[in-house]
């Protein structure tokens, strides 16, 4: 009857079986007295009704509420006979009697449950003593002073290191029920070791293991003074962070860990570590709602962080304006870590652009340039810099936003003299940030004229371009950079600095040749040579002095060969060494010493050789365009054969004068022609790929090859062999063909001046005049194109009969 006594309902989840061995350790038995006859259970508040029955009191006051609600006749559940009232009486002797015999027996119970809680004891044995220890808690909260006065938690923790799951579960379980609203059980279960082991039960395989850890730790972390020993762990609060995110862990031992790091969440150095593992909204919490220096603190701890780029977007978002906000106004310890913090936070271009809506770049440009007690250290600068340079290259259009009530904007002339003037007066740090600061304006259409504009007229291009040769790596590529994206727009100045300073070109070249695969600051170097005017002599001589056209050819020759890896910047790497070997091929004329390397490095054959780079547009097109150069020269290279004096009799009678024949002749320059010598077009077989090149889907690409195809059919050269070689190559339907799609103006033009020329022989003229497709667009060309498309066109016109031979319209050119 003992086991009765506190096994079922007043145990809720206990089992009959872990109970049957203290059943034989009363020193007395149970009295029948003690038992109610409602539950049959011992009472714990016995109460004597009108007619002198004794029952537990809340057992007897539910047979009277279920007898009015049902309405029946109020009578005693044992005799059935009617009552006239529901008093109840207490029984107070009975109950001490009761709670005195309890005492006796449950000491004598927890003896050999204490007895049970040892590595010794048998598996069965020591569940059924943690059970007891769990009844004796639920039974009466004042019952947990006895189970810590008896030294008994000291005990249950040693059950921790069981090799039985089971006992360790059941170990766990019991713990938590003797700390809950308890603390000082909690206080002495934290001493020593035990919380770091219930900690490793969070990495436990098993699950039930874990979710009576952190079951544990919950009720734990209720108290203030033992959230800093529980963060204090380490690993605890990576672990629980974990569980929170787990797909695999029950649904309540998710909620339990919340709830856990919820608790932690009272000490900073927890708030931090929850951060560092990605639970961050605790910190955005403080930073939004703590008072000053908490806030303080918080935005130091962010500024430390490594946050990935989705994750500084929702932190721009939720406190990006009060960091802002501390930065404009917050005293200077302030203001350096909502610095930091909006370093960290803007260096993606997601959460850059929430900045710049937020407000940031006024305060930003305003802390760059203030004077006086205002004034940020140099270190802060450098951080106020670097933000400024992560906002603007986040592709805003920042010609349209204001800084301040003046409506000036990051591109009006003052800023960009101010930011020039800044750049040089400050370290290298500063220096290299508001380069950068400037490449992304440079890198905008929006911006970078007006950019250009700023710079021209402050006549800082020298300046800048000086930077070429600083020590400093990250200095010297934002400056590279920057040169890059301004060449476009003011490429003839560049020039003019880089061949009147001394050194940078140098500096320029010896970036490019150094064999460290491909950096990014190469691939600009090589982008800003490739940029600068094709026809400025005196640069291109100047780099054929520092042997820059060799070392390119050899870098191109080796990305070729594959004996440079590829890397990202290989394609624009590529693109422009093969720009800065073209700029050789528009100095032919002048420049001797030009006309020699395409000799000596057989350059003809290389541009041929990359027509066939598919996928490669930029190089495609470069090709072609260096190999029209060349073509065009050689009708000046070829050597004509040297026709011998007539002899004496041959002067006088023609009978006697045979004219000389001269074997091995180009059909089209009409000497003696190679690829590598004169750079024959011919000769090196390039026609039929630069015919294949008509087709291309760039119109850049065609424009180029269509243009090198027509240098084989210009005047200087037997035109009507050109066509011929055309015509073998299959080339002609391509040309017409391009004149029928007119994709741009250019082209239309070129392609009308070609058609034009192979018009003029006999056959493709007839045949062509009866294509009325070919007709229209001659047509076409000679009423809406320009004035010397349009007299072209009319000579076309005349060889296919459209148009009669003596309509005149144009005067004869010549």
């Amino acid at each position: 009857m003992m086991s009765s006594s506190w096994d079922g309902s007043n145990d809720p989840g206990s089992q009959s079986d872990d109970s049957f061995m203290f059943e034989r350790m009363h020193i007395e038995p149970i009295y029948d007295a003690f038992v109610c006859p409602l539950t049959k259970q011992v009472m714990r508040d016995p109460v004597t009704s009108e007619n002198g029955q004794t029952f537990e009191r809340e057992a007897i006051e539910k047979w009277f509420k279920e007898c009015r609600e049902s309405g029946r006749k109020l009578v005693c559940p044992l005799t059935l006979r009617e009552l006239k009232s529901t008093e109840l009486n207490p029984s107070m002797a009975l109950r001490n009697t009761i709670e005195e015999w309890t005492a006796r027996n449950e000491a004598a119970q927890l003896d050999m449950a204490r007895r049970s809680l040892n590595t010794g004891s048998p598996e069965k044995e020591t569940l059924q003593a943690l059970r007891y220890v769990q009844h004796i808690c639920h039974r009466s909260r004042s019952n947990k002073h006895v189970v810590r006065s008896a030294g008994l938690i000291p005990m249950i923790v040693d059950m921790l290191k069981s090799g039985s799951r089971k006992v360790r579960c059941r170990a766990l379980e019991t713990l938590r029920i003797v700390v809950e609203e308890d603390d000082e059980n909690k206080e002495l279960l934290a001493e020593g070791d035990t919380v770091r082991t219930v900690v490793k039960f969070l990495s436990h395989e098993l699950s039930k293991e874990r979710e009576e850890a952190v079951s544990l730790l919950y009720e734990l972390s209720k108290s203030e003074t033992l959230c800093e020993k529980i963060g204090s762990i380490n690993g605890s609060i990576l672990i629980l962070v974990g569980m929170t995110s787990s797909k695999s862990e029950d649904l309540s031992t998710v909620e339990k860990a919340d709830k856990t790091l919820e608790n932690l969440e009272k000490y900073e150095n927890n708030v931090r570590q929850m951060a560092e593992n990605g639970r961050l909204q605790p910190l955005l919490n403080h930073l939004l709602e703590g008072p000053p220096e908490t806030k303080l603190s918080m935005a130091g701890i962010l500024g430390e962080l490594v946050l990935d780029n989705d994750v500084k977007v929702l932190v721009a978002r939720t406190v990006g304006s009060s960091l802002i906000n501390i930065m404009k106004s917050g005293n200077m310890q302030s203001r350096e870590a909502a610095l930091k913090a909006l370093n960290q936070i803007s260096s993606c271009e997601p959460s850059a652009k929430v900045l710049i809506e937020a407000g940031i770049l006024s305060p930003l440009v305003n802390d760059l340039f203030a004077v006086g007690p205002n004034l940020l250290p140099t270190r802060l600068k450098e951080v106020s810099a670097t933000i400024l340079a992560s906002v603007v290259n986040s592709g805003e259009d920042f010609d349209s936003i204001p800084l301040g009530s003046d409506h000036q904007t990051l591109v009006s002339e003052d800023i960009v003299h101010k930011l020039l003037h800044l750049i040089s007066n400050t370290g290298p740090a500063i220096e290299c940030k508001l380069l950068q600061v400037l490449v992304g304006l440079a890198s905008s259409p929006t911006t970078v004229l007006s950019l250009v504009s700023a710079i021209k007229s402050s006549g800082a291009t020298i300046s800048l371009v000086q930077f070429i040769e600083a020590p400093q790596k990250d200095l010297r590529l934002a400056s590279i950079k920057l040169l890059q994206n301004l060449s476009p727009h003011m490429g003839p100045e560049l020039a003019d600095a880089l061949r009147g300073s001394v050194g940078q070109l140098s500096s320029l070249v010896k970036v490019i040749s150094e064999n460290i695969g491909i950096t990014e600051e190469q691939a600009a170097a090589v982008g800003l040579l490739a940029d600068l005017p094709e026809r400025d002599l005196g640069l291109t001589r100047q780099l054929l002095d520092e042997g820059a056209f060799r070392m390119a050819i050899s870098k191109v020759i080796a990305i070729r060969q594959g004996e440079i890896r590829g890397t990202r910047f290989v394609t624009p790497f590529l693109e422009g060494l093969m720009k800065i070997v073209a700029r050789v091929t528009y100095v032919l004329a002048d420049e001797p010493d030009a006309v020699a390397l395409c000799r000596d490095q057989n350059l003809a054959a290389l541009f041929i050789e990359l027509l066939q780079t598919n996928g490669l547009d930029n190089v495609q097109m470069v090709s072609a365009i260096a190999l029209e150069n060349l073509s065009l020269e050689s009708k000046n290279l070829t050597k004509l054969p040297e026709v011998p004096e007539p002899t004496f009799c041959a002067s006088f009678f023609s009978c006697f004068s045979q004219p000389p024949v001269v074997i091995g002749l180009c059909r089209i320059h009409r000497g003696k022609c190679s690829l590598k010598e004169t750079f024959c077009l011919y000769e090196g077989q390039a026609v039929l790929k630069l015919v294949a090149l008509l087709d291309h889907t760039n119109v850049n690409v065609v424009e180029a090859a269509l243009a090198a195809l027509c240098t084989v059919i210009d005047d200087g050269v037997d035109i009507e062999q050109g066509v011929m070689v055309l015509c073998e190559a299959e080339g002609v339907k391509p040309i017409l063909d391009v004149l029928l799609e007119k994709r741009t103006d250019n082209l239309r033009r070129r392609a009308v001046w070609a058609v034009e020329r192979l018009l003029r022989t006999d056959d493709i003229a007839y045949e062509v005049s009866g294509d009325q497709n070919v007709s229209t667009a001659l047509v076409d060309a000679f009423q809406h194109g320009d004035y010397r498309t349009r007299q072209i066109a009319e000579r076309a016109l005349k060889h296919v009969d459209k148009i009669p031979n003596f309509s005149g319209i144009f005067p004869n050119m010549g």
